[in-house]
């Protein structure tokens, strides 16, 4: 049996009045500078019409806890789990694995989506493949470019290979990858599970494209990527 509409209304505000104070106890003054938390009000305001939109559509069921999340999650986050010494590391590893084969890798990390992003219910997925264009990883001379995508707030990560690779490995390989960085990740092992996802990619482009006997350009910075 579905319930009357304004009583959706009353469940889902006060499931957002309850984010509401989680997000108070939460954010200091000093993340809020920093996060630039100050928009929360305008992003919460936000999620409020959404939620009141899905109670009309009868779909009381808005992730409410993944919003929160998201709206905790800033730089600040980036910062503390990708220091600067761990964002050179992630560089390192990849101008060594670029020096084994022809292919092309890119590391972009994200702390949350924008609250847009987060009322369509986007996807890390759904996001990945629109970094993977935004960043031009398609635009390779051998198509081989990887895209590595971390999503701080879902805990999440992404594969996307251009066309050139991912018609060699399978959605399973890709995926076996994705779980050995989100396993160092819930350990808190952030750096040590990026450089292992490129190692464990490296055999791949090694023997699909394999290193020629004057290297190529960069056609892809090594540099990870901190996406806002």
């Amino acid at each position: 049996m579905s319930l009357p509409s304004s009583l959706l209304h009353s469940v889902c505000f006060s499931r957002l009045a309850q984010a509401f104070i989680e997000v108070a106890a939460v954010v200091t003054i000093g993340e809020a500078i920093a996060d630039g938390a100050a928009d929360l009000v305008e992003d919460l305001a936000a999620v409020a019409a959404v939620l009141g939109a899905a109670a009309h559509r009868g779909d009381g069921e808005m992730n409410v806890n993944r919003i929160k999340c998201h709206l905790l999650t800033g730089q600040l986050a980036v910062r503390r789990m990708f220091p600067a010494t761990t964002l050179a590391a992630i560089e390192l590893a990849i101008k060594q694995s670029e020096m084994n084969h022809g292919g092309q890798i890119c590391f972009a990390v994200e702390a949350a989506l924008s609250t847009m992003a987060l009322l369509k219910n986007q996807t890390a997925r759904e996001r990945a493949i629109e970094v993977f264009s935004q960043l031009r990883i398609w635009d390779t001379e051998h198509n081989n470019g990887v895209l590595i995508y971390v999503l701080l707030a879902d805990r999440d990560v992404e594969i996307i290979a251009d066309r050139g690779l991912n018609r060699c490995v399978t959605s399973d390989e890709w995926e076996m990858i994705c779980q050995i960085m989100e396993t160092a990740f819930r350990q808190q092992q952030f750096e040590a599970g990026v450089i292992e996802g490129i190692k464990t990619i490296d055999p791949y482009l090694c023997v699909h494209f394999p290193l020629q006997h004057e290297k190529g350009k960069n056609e892809l910075a090594d540099r990870p990527v901190i996406l806002k």
